[in-house]
């Protein structure tokens, strides 16, 4: 098993924004801890030489895109995408790695691309309308065994529009048919045409691409982090024997003792 990078990018600044983003960081730490395996935080183009697969974490994207700018990451980031190397993007991170982004503040965000799929930033509102949901994630349950549901924590959170023909859904959320997109004098709202009636999506995968528009670190179940570092296994040709392991400890235990929420309520 490789190095996992974990993309760190606000930690050095205002409190507010560094606080949530050190905390967000040290729970995906923790998360990979529990699974056995190392992870590292990339802040700089070459350190992306020396992991095999990479986590995007959450954030405010428009922020980590003019900090990843400033350091030159965006070529890098494509590049460590475009050679087939696992990477997962959570919340902010789905929104880095999809091809068109809608809904952005005036002026937009670059993005790395990959995912073909469109996602609205902010989807579900601000960050008082955060809120935490069960998901059905049947892949998920079919892989790493468990409880069919997974409890998503969604964080002034995007949501997937519309995705591309070899973009797999993984899980999608209800909504009722008469929701309003989210908007305020900050943020311009396009293709409101796009918005699905029913439901949106809020995770996907695409090849060695995951994404997921809540946040599975702020929670003690770890089927998703398993489920992508076997994503990295694959890439390498090996399994983990401490990916198994714990997948087969959670699927004997109890769902509700070990799915339970302690780092977030």
């Amino acid at each position: 098993m490789g190095v996992v990078g974990v993309l760190a990018l606000q930690g050095s600044f205002n409190e507010h924004i560094a606080g949530n983003n050190l905390r967000t960081l040290m729970f995906r730490m923790l998360s990979l801890r529990r699974l056995g395996v190392k992870g590292v935080e990339i802040r700089k183009p070459e350190q992306l030489q020396s992991i095999s697969s990479l986590i995007i974490p959450g954030g405010e994207s428009t922020t980590m895109a003019k900090l990843a700018e400033f350091h030159n990451l965006f070529p890098a980031l494509r590049e460590f995408v475009q050679m087939g190397k696992p990477v997962w993007g959570t919340c902010a991170g789905l929104i880095f790695l999809a091809n068109k982004a809608v809904g952005q503040k005036e002026g937009g965000q670059e993005l790395v691309g990959g995912l073909d799929c469109t996602v609205h930033r902010n989807y579900f509102g601000s960050q008082i309308q955060s809120f935490e949901a069960e998901l059905l994630v049947p892949e998920l349950t079919s892989k790493e065994g468990g409880p069919d549901t997974f409890r998503g924590v969604f964080i002034r959170a995007p949501a997937i529009l519309e995705v591309g023909p070899e973009v797999e859904v993984l899980a999608d959320y209800p909504i009722p048919s008469n929701k309003v997109l989210y908007s305020s004098s900050a943020v311009e709202i396009q293709e409101e045409s796009a918005v699905p009636e029913k439901k949106v999506i809020v995770a996907v995968k695409q090849g060695k691409l995951l994404g997921t528009a809540f946040h599975p670190e702020l929670t003690a179940d770890t089927r998703w982090h398993s489920y992508f570092l076997k994503m990295e296994s694959d890439f390498g040709g090996a399994t983990s024997d401490a990916i198994v392991a714990v997948s087969e400890a959670a699927s004997s235990s109890d769902p509700r003792t070990k799915y339970d929420l302690p780092i977030f309520r």
